[in-house]
């Protein structure tokens, strides 16, 4: 038989997880109007909701802290939310700041855990670990990597280019009439035949062409790639043209991450785009340390103990997917 004291601690748990819960939607950028509503009324309905609101946000709060200043944004990202949620006239005062929050955490994706409001008008869209083949006519097949967002260009009924806005795209070509483009960033990419990748992340996009020929197109210069080259740009620069290893080439297509003489902070980077979640490494040590090795996609999380004992780290797991390297 229950006494009054475990009712009572039964009954905080359970408002400790609606809270929580809370906390969840309010941070995910797609919470509505009646979710709002719904919040509003759920805090003020005793003083014992808003104790349960204060220390579910305290635990989320703690969150953030371990990893320092590579949290930075993220933290900085829930002080502004913060400080719209409890000021009665921001928030609890109307819808209106409601879709403002909402507007924010839509253009504002730290660590890209929620697409951007560009990434949303996208026709091609991939989530996390989700790899898509798309045939965009019978000369033109595209494969999007995880976390990848895309819109062909149609002119005159017809498929003529595609928009990488942010991920990785593949892209085989069989002989066309006129090029096919593909516009990452700051630059433009052509090709009638063959076989080339474009990687667009963080302002910076990697072409690599695998078969055939591609040419670049950019404000600071051309460059043309035979198959087993590579060039990087971003808005103001062009790198000059570069052999890559062709076993490198297109490894995410065949299940596998592929590491050499890597930096530690550069491969976790990488490993985060394929699986929920978030690994933070705070070891500022072991961040410039060497990998290199073959790890599969889906296997990650044993990618991730391995490395673990390799460079000697300890790992800490947090809630929400986040796991704290040190």
């Amino acid at each position: 038989m229950k006494t009054s004291a475990n009712n009572r601690d039964a009954a905080r748990q359970m408002l400790l997880q609606q809270a929580w819960q809370w906390l969840r939607l309010l941070h995910s950028g797609v919470a509505k109007a009646e979710d709002a509503q719904g919040f509003r009324q759920w805090v003020r309905a005793s003083e014992a909701h808003q104790s349960a609101y204060q220390e579910a946000k305290r635990r989320w709060d703690s969150l953030h802290n371990p990893a320092g200043a590579l949290l930075q944004n993220q933290a900085d990202f829930v002080t502004v939310y913060e400080r719209k949620l409890h000021g009665r006239r921001a928030f609890l005062g109307g819808i209106a700041t409601t879709a403002a929050v909402a507007l924010l955490a839509v253009n504002y994706s730290p660590w890209g855990l929620w697409p951007t409001s560009t990434e949303l008008r996208a026709d091609y869209r991939t989530g996390t670990g989700e790899q898509r083949s798309i045939a965009l006519n019978e000369h033109i097949h595209l494969t999007l990597n995880t976390r990848s967002s895309a819109s062909p260009q149609i002119k005159e009924g017809g498929v003529i280019g595609l928009e990488l806005f942010s991920g990785e795209a593949a892209i085989e070509l069989a002989a066309l009439s006129t090029p096919f483009f593909v516009r990452a960033g700051a630059g433009s990419v052509s090709a009638e035949s063959g076989q080339f990748e474009v990687r667009h992340l963080a302002q910076q996009v990697c072409v690599s062409c695998i078969a055939g020929g591609v040419h670049l197109s950019h404000p600071m210069g051309s460059r043309t790639l035979q198959a087993n080259e590579q060039v990087m740009y971003d808005a103001g620069s062009v790198t000059s043209v570069s052999s890559v290893d062709p076993q490198a080439l297109s490894s995410w297509r065949r299940g596998l991450l592929v590491f050499k003489r890597t930096p530690l902070g550069d491969a976790l980077d990488e490993i985060n785009r394929y699986r929920p979640g978030r690994v933070v490494l705070v070891n500022a040590a072991a961040r410039e340390k060497n990998v290199t090795g073959n790890f599969a996609i889906a296997s990650l999380d044993l990618a991730l103990v391995q490395l673990q004992h390799v460079f000697g780290l300890k790992a800490r797991s947090l809630p929400g997917g986040l796991l704290v390297l040190s």
